[in-house]
């Protein structure tokens, strides 16, 4: 099930990138108890991608675009985030 965190940041991924591939898995039941788990249950995840946007895009700045379009989301309402970012094809 999808809590409101991970609803969101469906749909701001699908609104800056229209992705051909978009997987979000919530893993913070995985790190309960750990650092960063505030109890919510919607503190980890992990994004997969896969959208034109990418293509020419260094590992690096396909990491800062999701980011970004994440808004707040990254480091301050999650604590952990992980992204594998791709274009098509690869």
């Amino acid at each position: 099930m999808n809590g409101p965190i991970a609803q969101e940041m469906r749909q701001l991924l699908t609104a800056a990138f229209a992705p051909t591939h978009l997987e979000i898995t919530n893993d913070s039941a995985s790190h309960s108890g750990h650092t960063g788990d505030d109890g919510s249950g919607e503190s980890h995840f992990t994004i997969v991608i896969e959208s034109e946007r990418f293509a020419g895009a260094s590992r690096l700045q396909r990491q800062r675009l999701v980011n970004a379009a994440l808004g707040d989301i990254p480091g301050q309402r999650v604590h952990a985030l992980a992204i594998k970012a791709r274009a098509p094809g690869e």
